[in-house]
């Protein structure tokens, strides 16, 4: 029995701009299981919120195009193949996304309230009163103080670790079977954190709803998925189960970002950290994406681009693309 909820086969997305081509996702696949939570992590520039977006249907054209691949519901409905109109329908009702920054995400002229009977209004077709009283049972599940009061505030009233709570209760005021969180916990305090990634995770128990957590945080990452995904330049670079991938992490690339976390085993050590920066999309390297920065580079890595080896089936696959593993060239 598949017990997938959702399917990413081979997703291309590309901005074309005057310097060139932005290769943003290249070749990325995976998956999510019901009720799972699946982690994605890298620098910035890896193309994490690139991937969501994408999911999401919500890369700006032009300049940005998804080229190639398949995002399945339920391993047959392609969301690439759906019309602006049926995609309205998905997004909200099967498909919701905590955006990075919520003063940004949320309207400074509407209520939160209103901002949250919006979707109820549009996907379950509640009355005004209705969706009112949802709203107000959503801040309430959410944690946030006197939410007879609040449904009528401002954004700007509220403070980042409260607009963050209201942002997840517009997302899950329709019960989505996937929830998209794209830095959920981005310039909030490490307390205001822990409460949000708290409450995410009692929510998903609650409504049973997948999430796939994009951060680049790896200590979030242990902290609420199962699986992990590691993306760099557009690529991933690794991929298993947390376990796995935390405490045998195998790609240099990995290794690389696991020391660089202070941990209590390391406290009085001197931090790693990775030299030279994520490459230009549009001007990518030759060979393996992250040679110019790895320390156990070799000759091959300079000119042939390893292709993504797969130990495994199902939800207990492990992926490595890195040439100390061996397998086959990447001539995408």
């Amino acid at each position: 029995m598949n017990n997938s909820l959702l399917d990413v086969k081979n997703l291309r997305t590309y901005f074309y701009t005057d310097e060139g081509v932005v290769y943003a996702l290249d070749d990325v696949s995976f998956s999510v299981g019901k009720g799972e939570t699946l982690g994605i992590v890298g620098e910035s520039g890896s193309g994490k919120s690139v991937a969501a977006l994408s999911i999401m249907r919500l890369v700006q054209t032009p300049p940005g195009r998804i080229v190639s691949g398949e995002v399945l519901m339920h391993g047959n409905e392609n969301l690439l193949n759906l019309s602006k109109k049926e995609m309205r329908t998905v997004r909200g009702g099967k498909i919701a996304m905590i955006f990075q920054e919520p003063m940004t995400a949320l309207n400074p002229v509407y209520t939160i309230g209103s901002q949250i009977m919006e979707s109820p209004r549009i996907h379950r077709g509640m009355s005004r009163r209705q969706a009112r009283k949802t709203a107000i049972e959503m801040l309430e599940k959410v944690g946030i103080p006197m939410p007879e009061k609040r449904v009528d505030d401002y954004p700007h009233q509220l403070s980042g670790g409260m607009r963050q709570r209201a942002m997840i209760a517009i997302a899950l005021c329709c019960n989505p079977e996937l929830l998209i969180c794209d830095e959920p916990t981005t310039a909030l305090d490490v307390t205001i954190q822990a409460q949000i990634l708290e409450l995410i995770n009692d929510l998903k128990k609650e409504l049973n709803t997948a999430v796939i957590m994009i951060t680049h945080d790896l200590g979030v990452v242990a902290q609420v998925s199962e699986r992990v995904l590691v993306m760099y330049a557009g690529k991933v670079m690794e991929h298993g189960s947390v376990k796995d991938v935390f405490t045998a992490p195998r790609h240099p690339y990995t290794k690389a970002l696991l020391e660089s976390i202070p941990t209590v085993d390391n406290a009085q050590k001197r931090l790693r950290s990775i030299e030279g920066m994520v490459p230009s999309l549009s001007n990518r390297p030759s060979g393996c994406l992250f040679h110019p920065r790895c320390v156990h580079r070799m000759e091959i890595c300079e000119t042939r681009r390893p292709g993504l080896l797969t130990n495994g089936n199902g939800r207990q696959a492990r992926q490595i693309r890195c040439w100390l593993y061996g397998g086959e060239e990447d001539f995408s």
